[in-house]
């Protein structure tokens, strides 16, 4: 029996899939929008059917022969894969969502892929965009289309207007205040979100990092010590400073920690909220106000110039990658060694650069600073991410799939990966106060970007920062001295702890590590480097 092929009429198919998207895949972007408009019923009945209105001119407008099929595919793709994770996880899909997507690894990216997630997929990407590709299409000829969509088109776009003009003060205001919203319309925003990222990485192929701080040199003291300097920067990995003990979170997830002489500093804002934003933000010489993704790939960073004043400089990755910022810099990749001690899938519990360090230390014989990318709390299998030993919180978590735990176990299972990285710190301060007596050492442990556990709807992270929650932007900043360090600089714990409360960011890490350093350079700002006022000489 042969199979005929439905048909269906290009303009019935676009309404088809307009109401598709109107009403079944965009169930965030209503929401926020009746939350935004609240008692202004009228403004938000006018604002729907507006939107809705450019929403069916858009899918007529792209019913041309041969394209019509593709674009309509990829925007319930795009649509279905954005839909859930705008409701379960409450992300936005903006360009630095698209670039830490892009920039993903292969196990990070099947944490996402759940069961739960492909089913999603199924019912709302694949077997519509199945349906889209089975019928047959009828195109009128161009003139008669023309006549037909414009039939459409025109008063779509005169019934958009004179809604928005009807209440336009109520629509305008409320967008103003409210411009989240228009950030969630699924697939518009995700789609330009995409074109932005595709044109920026285009132009991003072609910049040169311009050098910085040629001349950047070793001060008098660094000079004259007898021994090596050697600072420890741990990079964390979302780690948020709302579950800190050691900054008065009511479980004591930093049992080791508070055991040693360290400086936390309790009021830490970071650059970003996403890996991919904030980690080039740290390294860079420019504050937040003045980053950008162009801005930072346009010149060097810490560690450029750490160099330039001939120290050796060395990253180690366990995460998702360095983000460019040690192009130019000696680096270890332990996902990519991928030993089955501490590794499943090129994925690593970070107790593989603990272990790893100590025979570095002992193999050090000048000035050096090296920097561990660890993998921390990332989410959403914060359950791989610690041992038996550090599980102090059940009942925990044991899936990446959040619908299939309580908020309880969320949170435990989160907190267990503070616990983890406590216990990484500490190991990491001993192997350095051990070696007190042969080098001069400090640590700085600074978390990328915090995270969201469900306060306000909202997993994970990656909001847009003017909108995020202070629990994406909070982070935790430790900072440790050894004895032999302290001497050599007469910078105490003591005179650090004092300072503990001062607001800081990732802006102090440059200044910060290039005063711990004892390198002068010309875009290094004692005001920025938290050691500045305890240090007994300043360079």
């Amino acid at each position: 029996m042969k199979f005929v092929r439905p048909s269906v009429g290009s303009a019935t198919l676009a309404l088809f899939v307009a109401a598709w998207i109107i009403l079944v895949v965009n169930k965030v972007f209503w929401l926020r929008t009746i939350e935004a408009f609240g008692e202004h019923r009228l403004a938000l009945i006018a604002f729907s059917i507006g939107i809705s209105a450019l929403l069916i001119a858009l899918c007529i407008s792209v019913t041309v022969k041969y394209v019509t099929k593709p674009i309509y595919i990829l925007a319930i793709i795009t649509a279905a894969s954005a839909s859930w994770f705008m409701e379960k996880f409450g992300t936005i899909i903006d360009t630095d969502m698209i670039r830490n997507a892009a920039e993903t690894t292969k196990a990070e990216a099947g944490h996402l892929m759940t069961p739960a997630f492909l089913l999603h997929f199924l019912i709302y990407a694949i077997l519509p965009s199945l349906l889209i590709a089975v019928v047959r299409i009828r195109h009128r000829t161009f003139g008669a289309k023309l006549k037909w969509n414009l039939a459409v088109i025109v008063p779509m776009l005169l019934l958009a207007a004179t809604m928005t003009l009807l209440q336009y003060p109520a629509i305008a205001s409320t967008m103003r205040n409210n411009r989240l919203v228009i950030k969630t319309l699924n697939p518009i925003s995700p789609i330009i979100s995409a074109v932005k990222f595709a044109i920026h990485e285009d132009r991003n192929r072609t910049i040169v990092a311009a050098p910085l701080d040629l001349d950047a040199r070793q001060g008098t003291i660094i000079e004259k010590a007898r021994k090596p300097v050697v600072t420890i920067i741990v990079a964390g990995e979302t780690a948020r400073a709302q579950d800190f003990s050691l900054g008065g979170y009511e479980r004591n997830t930093n049992p080791e920690l508070e055991k040693r002489d360290i400086v936390f500093y309790r009021n830490t804002a970071s650059c970003g909220t996403a890996t991919a934003v904030s980690i080039p933000c740290m390294f860079s010489q420019l504050d937040r106000a003045d980053y950008s993704h162009d801005k930072g790939l346009a010149q060097e960073n810490l560690l450029d110039v750490l160099a330039h004043a001939g120290g050796s400089v060395e990253w180690w990755e366990n995460n998702t990658g360095d983000k460019g910022v040690a192009s130019r810099t000696r680096l270890r990749n332990f996902s990519t060694e991928n030993d089955p001690r501490y590794c499943v899938d090129k994925e690593c519990r970070d107790q593989v650069m603990v272990d790893a360090l100590g025979p570095w230390l002992d193999s050090v014989s000048g000035n050096a600073t090296l920097v561990l990318h660890q993998l921390g709390s990332h989410g959403p299998a914060y359950y791989q991410r610690y041992t038996e030993q550090e599980r102090l919180f059940r009942p925990d978590c044991r899936t990446a799939e959040f619908a299939d735990c309580t908020e309880a176990e969320i949170r435990n299972a989160y907190d267990n990966t503070i616990v983890a990285t406590d216990r990484m710190l500490a190991q990491v301060i001993d192997l350095l106060a051990e070696r007190s007596d042969r080098i001069a050492s400090a640590l700085i442990y600074m978390s990328d970007h915090g995270e969201s556990l469900g306060e306000k709807g909202l997993y994970l992270h990656g909001m847009p920062y003017l909108f995020a929650p202070e629990e994406q932007t909070h982070v935790p900043f430790v900072m440790w001295l050894s004895k032999s360090y302290s001497n050599l600089f007469g910078t105490t714990t003591e005179c650090l702890q004092s300072h503990a409360a001062d607001d800081t960011s990732h802006d102090n890490l440059f200044h910060t590590v290039l005063g711990l350093m004892d390198v002068r350079a010309a875009h290094y700002d004692p005001s920025l480097d938290v050691t500045a006022k305890c240090r007994a000489t300043p360079s």
